[in-house]
Order: structure tokens, then sequence, then C-alpha cells
């Protein structure tokens, strides 16, 4: 499971479909609709919020807006539409860097004319995230 902290337009298409699945699995997961992994490091940000579920439906409501943006027609009705409220999740200048590494990597080999057009661009953060400076957070497995 990948909740990237970065913001969802840099993802190629495969990405983008990927998180949106992987998104709805947390969403499960944190509704306690499935048992398996519900120990998922990724999902820690998400359960230190007061309503983890909400947190995560803000999350993916950002995921949806890019969709739509693209012509993809992902199913709203499997969220509650959010806008972040209630503040924002942390997330560390390392481990924006850390992602930004990985995705480059995966663009490098599934859509080169993604890796060209996003390779020597800053990248920004999810929209529910804001960037505080430090390392490689600790959930992030190496």
């Amino acid at each position: 499971m990948r909740l990237w902290s970065l913001h969802p337009r840099h993802l190629d298409a495969r990405g983008l479909v990927a998180l949106w699945r992987e998104g709805l699995l947390a969403r499960a997961v944190l509704s306690g609709k499935t048992r398996g992994y519900r120990n998922h490091p990724q999902l820690l940000r998400f359960l230190t919020r007061k309503d983890p579920v909400a947190a995560l439906d803000c999350y993916l409501s950002l995921v949806l807006e890019e969709a739509r943006d693209r012509g993809y027609r992902f199913d709203s009705s499997k969220i509650t539409y959010h806008h972040c409220r209630g503040g924002h999740m942390r997330v560390t200048n390392g481990q924006l860097a850390h992602e930004w590494r990985h995705l480059l990597a995966k663009l490098k080999i599934r859509d080169q004319a993604r890796w060209e057009s996003e390779r020597n661009r800053c990248p920004e953060p999810h929209g529910c995230f804001r960037v505080f400076p430090g390392p490689i957070a600790d959930w992030e497995r190496m």
C-alpha cells in the first residue's frame, strides 16, 4: 500500500488508479470492513486524526478531483467528499524527497514521457499535508 504524500498531479495514469484503489482499501481498513492491513504503517498518519475515515476521505477527495481533471470516472459514491477541515497532516521534507525519488524511478520505467516532464519539477505535497523539516518518516519501509 502506498498512500503518497505527493500531490496526485505528479502520478501517471497507472499510479493514480492504484492510489485510488489503495486509498479505498485503506478506507475499508479504517472503517473496520476488512481484517487485512490493520497494522499497515502508512495508516498511522490517518489513525492519529480525530476522525481517521474523514481524514482519508479528504485525502481521496483530492485524488478524485485529479482523476476528474484527467477525464477519468472514479466512483465518487465510495467516499464522503470532504475539503480538508480540522487542520492538515504533517509530512517532512525528507519523506517528500524520498517519495519523489521513488516515484521518479517508477515513472522512468513505466511512463518515459511523464518522467521527462516531472523529473526537473519541484515536488508538491498532497493538499492534505503541510511540509515541515525532518527526515524520512519512521513508518516508511526502506
